[in-house]
């Protein structure tokens, strides 16, 4: 196998699956609380083509990869969720919010847990199968800490206007349409002036996680699966 295929399947396998079992979740956690909608539109599936976005899964990671930028980001298309028609419907918000990042940290204790391959077979003997593992543990732990981000439409927003109400709902909401911009130049914009929000945000916070899990699953430390 050519390097750069060995090493942009090492890749693609991992974020593939997280994004599109994150998705799935969503839907999945929906309908337990009464809302068909997911369902309708065929988004309760592994079909990971059912979840991408054009712009969101391909064109900007591309682009930011094209431009150098120190922060690799981009989303999936949202699986439709009528909030009006979940019971209870803060529980089932909350929970709608959580099934995303929490199945995110449910695949990266799985892949901690197949490193014990490594009893039958070394890292060496099964290379790209080991680097899948690896990076399906980084990739899903950013993932959960990245979408617990408090702001709207990202889940930890969801959890947060779950927890609202009133006024504070209402205004909370009305960010949503400026969500994706806040992120994006939360995350650009201070390296340019030279401070890594996104280390503090998303790398440290993800790390700890990274930590647990490990420690969780019987493994090294963090600092062992990042080298």
């Amino acid at each position: 196998m050519p390097d750069w295929l060995f090493d942009a399947s090492a890749w693609v396998i991992p974020v593939v699956l997280a994004v599109t079992l994150h998705e799935a979740a969503h839907g999945w956690m929906a309908e337990r609380f009464g809302d068909h909608t997911a369902r309708a539109m065929g988004r309760i599936s592994f079909n990971p083509l059912r979840h991408i976005d054009r712009f969101g899964t391909i064109i900007l990671p591309a682009l930011l990869l094209l431009l150098r930028s120190p922060v690799l980001f981009g989303y999936a298309r949202p699986v439709p969720v009528n909030f009006r028609n979940l019971t209870p419907p803060r529980l089932g918000m909350f929970m709608v919010a959580m099934a995303g990042p929490g199945t995110n940290v449910l695949l990266a204790l799985i892949s901690g847990l197949l490193l014990h391959l490594e009893a039958v077979m070394t890292p060496e003997q099964a290379p790209w199968l080991f680097l899948n593992l690896y990076r399906s543990l980084m990739i899903n732990c950013v993932l959960a800490v990245f979408n617990l981000i408090p702001i709207l439409p990202l889940d930890g927003g969801r959890v947060v206007a779950s927890l609202l109400s009133g006024g504070l709902r209402r205004a909370f909401d009305r960010l949503e349409r400026y969500g994706i911009v806040i992120v994006l130049l939360g995350l650009l914009v201070p390296p340019l002036l030279g401070f890594d929000l996104a280390q503090h945000v998303i790398g440290r916070p993800a790390t700890w996680l990274l930590e647990q899990v490990m420690g969780a699953t019987g493994n090294g430390s963090a600092e062992d699966t990042l080298k």
